[in-house]
């Protein structure tokens, strides 16, 4: 069990690797031309082509972030032969608006498929051609029927209901809904539960209440925010990698942009996620409840200029980065102790195995020796 999830660690770390540097540039670019083409009503780029160019091979950057993510995952488990559908599946999950969470499945299902293809017993004559041509197009087309029938379709349905859902809670309880909110803001990074939560706050601003686009605006900066400071309280928890896109996550937070959390909840999902989760929710309870207001459709530090009631904006903002930054290490502390005790016990299993294993040769050699005697006398 121990030795099956550091594989699958090893697989998504792989993916993470090489959709790090996609994510940097496009976040940094991004990043940059949102601080300079922000106003008080959102972005605007009629005047800055040179703003807006940078804004779209930012963007471009990001689109190839998915398939580099879900290719080299697929990559990791079969191969070159699970390129083509891990490439094509990542794609298509930002096609059906999946995320980042849908590349990811998409690439372990893509990877562990071909594995599967590559053991169908097939005539010497074909085995040339399989890993170039018959497992590519087989997993391929398979790949590209679930993500457009099997997964498409329910997050289409989802998105539709979720956003029913919210319009009545938003008449209820209005810390209620800054803790879904901020949960569902943090959940997918940019997936279709992310972009459920933003575009109601969004259109929220058209009907005059803009509280809701400011529980929105604190919760989104927080998960790149809290995990970049994480790297820097306890740098050795990380890897050189992870610090460095660290980094780039602090960069991308300051801008709104919650995908900078991405290469950590790619590599960690069962601890990154629940703790931006967590983060994010006290972020947009603390702003709705100090009653920000938001007019622009974007979040973070970038549109403090535009937002109402600006220090409970900061201190929402704030406190969801160090609720976020302490839960992830005090988990990822805890992991690793776990992990140092499941070690300790399989090296304590493996000891007794092996002292067994010499009790039975020494058995089986006491055994021969009397057979030996026995038989000189005969």
């Amino acid at each position: 069990m121990l030795e099956s999830l550091k594989k699958l660690r090893q697989h998504l770390l792989t993916g993470v690797s090489h959709a790090i540097p996609f994510i940097a540039c496009g976040g940094l670019l991004i990043a940059a031309a949102v601080a300079f083409a922000m106003t008080p009503s959102g972005l605007d780029f009629s005047h800055s082509p040179r703003l807006k160019l940078l804004f779209d091979i930012g963007s471009a950057s990001f689109t190839l972030m998915l398939p580099v993510l879900a290719g080299y995952i697929s990559y990791s488990i079969a191969g070159k032969p699970g390129l083509l559908p891990g490439f094509l599946g990542g794609y298509l999950s930002g096609q059906v608006k999946a995320g980042f969470l849908g590349a990811i499945l998409i690439g372990l299902v893509a990877g562990y498929l071909v594995e599967a293809l590559k053991k169908v017993p097939v005539s010497k004559y074909l085995r040339p051609i399989m890993p170039i041509l018959v497992i590519p197009i087989v997993s391929g087309a398979i790949v590209g029927v679930l993500m457009f029938k099997v997964l498409g379709v329910p997050i289409a349905l989802f998105m539709n209901h979720a956003n029913h859902a919210l319009r009545a809670m938003s008449t209820g309880n209005d810390v209620l809904l800054a803790l879904l909110l901020g949960a569902m803001i943090a959940f997918d990074m940019g997936g279709p539960v992310n972009k459920t939560a933003f575009f109601f706050g969004a259109a929220m601003i058209s009907e005059g209440n803009y509280q809701i686009m400011g529980a929105c605006a604190a919760a989104i900066c927080t998960p790149p925010l809290g995990m970049g400071l994480a790297t820097l309280i306890r740098r050795q928890t990380w890897s050189e990698e992870e610090r460095e896109a660290g980094i780039a996550a602090l960069a991308m937070g300051l801008m709104g942009l919650t995908e900078g959390a991405i290469p950590f909840a790619a590599a960690d999902p069962l601890r990154v996620i629940p703790s931006i989760i967590v983060g994010s929710a006290v972020a947009s309870v603390i702003a709705m409840i100090g009653g920000v207001g938001d007019p622009a459709p974007h979040g973070g530090p970038i549109v403090l200029f535009a937002v109402k009631h600006r220090f409970p904006y900061l201190l929402a903002i704030m406190a969801g980065t160090l609720v976020t930054a302490c839960l992830i290490l005090v988990l990822k502390a805890t992991a690793r102790e776990t992990l140092i005790e499941e070690e300790q016990e399989e090296h304590a299993l493996e000891a007794e195995k092996e002292e067994e294993e010499e009790k039975e040769e020494e058995r089986q050699e006491g055994k021969e020796k009397e057979e030996e005697k026995e038989e000189k006398p005969a």
